[in-house]
């Protein structure tokens, strides 16, 4: 793959946590249909530019696993999932189904992402709150055990 290319590839799968962020918000706070508010995003948002195979999964793959994530991010918390800010909920919903799915890509990036979706849409220090829940379920959780062995995520 050439450098040109890899950029572009970072910025569309960049484009779809934003996008999907934005959705999945949707999704909590009005409850409404996941095809629904795809089709919408279609229709009415610019999605020339972002990878619409990422946006797909994790819009649709959040929300059917949404108990395990919540149950997952629950034992880090200093309040219940459900009284955390909307976007700090659904970035970390995101970024906890990202690190359990897509093994691919190194939990770093994803981390680095979430905060940067909670810095552009979340309150003031909620960046700091996301960044320290997600790097300890990154290091808790087996399933980047061998990426961290190996000194990870670089």
């Amino acid at each position: 793959m050439s450098a040109k290319r890899k950029p572009d590839m970072n910025r569309r799968r960049s484009a779809a946590r934003r996008r999907a962020l934005q959705a999945l918000y949707q999704w909590q706070m009005a409850g409404q249909n996941l095809a629904d508010i795809e089709a919408q995003f279609f229709a009415e948002m610019n999605m020339e530019e972002v990878d619409q195979g990422l946006f797909r999964a994790l819009l649709h793959g959040v929300p059917t696993q949404v108990d395990t994530l919540d149950a997952r991010i629950a034992p880090l918390l200093d309040r219940p999932v459900a009284q955390l800010d909307p976007v700090e909920r659904a970035v970390l919903r995101l970024g906890l189904f990202e690190l359990q799915e897509h093994l691919d890509v190194p939990y770093k990036v994803i981390i680095t992402e979430a905060v940067e979706l909670t810095k552009a849409f979340g309150g003031t220090d909620s960046h700091k709150y996301v960044n320290g829940v997600l790097d300890k379920l990154a290091r808790a959780n087996t399933f980047r055990a061998a990426e961290r062995q190996a000194g990870g995520g670089e």
